[in-house]
């Protein structure tokens, strides 16, 4: 069953956060996810949620975004985004 995998990111190093966008990608790619949302423009409809960026990705399987969370290929993009930016990730399964 699909997952997706939620991060709402506030970023204070936008310089850094460019560097990790270029190594993110091909870490999401080897583990066959893929983004569905990256950053685009968000507008709350309830409550008082209004996230700087929000990024949503894709992966076949809950399994597999772990595989990926925990790769050594997204460990270096990884802590680039930790020194970069502040956020909240969480991974669900899709319907």
């Amino acid at each position: 069953m699909p997952a997706l995998v939620l991060v709402e990111v506030t970023i204070h190093n936008p310089e850094m956060y460019e560097e990790y966008k270029k190594l993110s990608l091909p870490a999401v790619e080897a583990f066959d996810g893929k983004f569905i949302v990256r950053g685009a423009q968000t507008e709350s409809l309830e409550g008082e949620w209004n996230p700087q960026r929000l990024v949503i990705l894709e992966f076949p399987s809950v399994e597999r975004a772990k595989e990926w969370y925990n790769s050594e290929q997204y460990n270096t993009a990884k802590k680039i985004r930790f020194q970069a930016s502040k956020g909240k990730m969480l991974v669900v399964e899709s319907i």
